[in-house]
């Protein structure tokens, strides 16, 4: 029989539709060309994109080749960091300027190479150019939340086939970010506990949704995954912010990414997802509000959600909020768990 399951960091239900009981085959997409003749993102093309704004090179002046990992402006930007916010109300609306910023990580100079395709010393590099622009954007005051993410694959967003993924600063919380600090915020004043601490460790006890443990790790399915195979990689340790790690705890970050990676690739045929980096906003001073992130180190707990886009979200989805999953998280965690690497 299906299952209604709730999410209690998400706030939402969904439905474990047992019955549909799809396994990986049924998800199978089929391979995407790529068209493109000139990759503004490979090797000699530099002076195809915007000026870098941070490289990982062994040497060589800016904006040439020999280099590892690579951050630019987006050329089209979604927002911009030039100019005011000028926050103001329009009738019954709020409005302001579209001041942010978008960058783009180029994550390897080789054009056919994935995220899952390269070695843990080069993934840890891509996880210290997140975390330099982390530290350098949330300088800005007017920047109030970061989200970084990749889109692999053109079902899952990506309009470039060369390995990438972006970071966009914006000027106010997200509804999915509001939502998880206030639960966080809740429960750590009712019981002084993460959530999310309490959550990993009944994961570990139960067994069933856990794909993989590190030493300082641990790869699951959620409870209530709202999509096929959907994962978290969180710390084992409380940690509410992604950008203090220091350089080994980002090397063993990167060999938990390539294992989680390189299960999706194997077990889904290199199906297409987003992932998403969720961590601490900026703790700036909010005007009125001088408590206003007082416990955030305490109950907030950093995270990455991996979904493969393996389902469309349709009219019962958009009409109710509820998601539809045709395979449990505990089948899933057991088709992961056995893959061949």
């Amino acid at each position: 029989m299906s299952e209604l399951r709730w999410d209690p960091i998400k706030l939402h239900w969904v439905i474990i539709a047992t019955e549909r009981g799809r396994r990986p085959r049924d998800f199978q997409v089929e391979p995407e060309g790529d068209g493109m003749l000139a990759c503004p993102f490979c090797y000699g093309n530099e002076d195809k994109t915007p000026p870098e704004i941070y490289a990982i090179r062994p040497g060589g002046a800016p904006n040439t080749a020999n280099w590892r990992v690579r951050v630019i402006p987006n050329k089209y930007p979604a927002l911009r960091v030039e100019g005011e916010l000028n926050n103001r109300g329009y009738g019954l609306y709020d409005v302001m300027n579209g001041i942010g910023a978008h960058e783009v990580i180029i994550e390897t100079p080789d054009h056919d190479r994935t995220l899952a395709d390269l070695t843990h010393h080069e993934i840890s590099g891509v996880l210290t150019a997140y975390r330099a622009r982390y530290l350098d954007l949330r300088r800005d005051s007017r920047f109030r939340y970061m989200v970084l993410f990749k889109n692999h694959g053109s079902r899952a967003g990506a309009t470039l086939h060369h390995s990438h993924s972006q970071l966009i600063a914006v000027p106010l919380l997200p509804p999915v970010a509001t939502t998880a600090l206030r639960v966080s915020r809740k429960y750590f004043s009712e019981k002084e506990r993460c959530i999310y601490c309490d959550l990993i460790n009944f994961e570990l006890r139960e067994g069933e949704r856990v794909v993989r443990e590190f030493s300082n790790y641990v790869i699951l399915t959620p409870y209530a995954s709202s999509s096929p195979f959907e994962l978290r990689l969180y710390p084992k340790r409380h940690s509410h912010d992604f950008a203090l790690m220091n350089d080994a705890q980002l090397a063993e970050l990167a060999v938990a990414m390539k294992d989680m990676l390189l299960r999706v690739k194997t077990v889904l045929k290199d199906a297409p997802y987003n992932f998403i980096l969720h961590t601490a906003p900026p703790m700036h001073r909010r005007t009125g509000k001088p408590n206003h992130w007082s416990s955030l180190e305490y109950d907030y707990h950093w995270h990455i959600e991996l979904v493969p886009r393996l389902t469309q979200v349709a009219g019962f989805e958009w009409g109710t909020g509820f998601y539809i999953n045709p395979t449990s998280p505990e089948d899933a965690a057991r088709f992961l768990r056995e893959a061949d690497l």
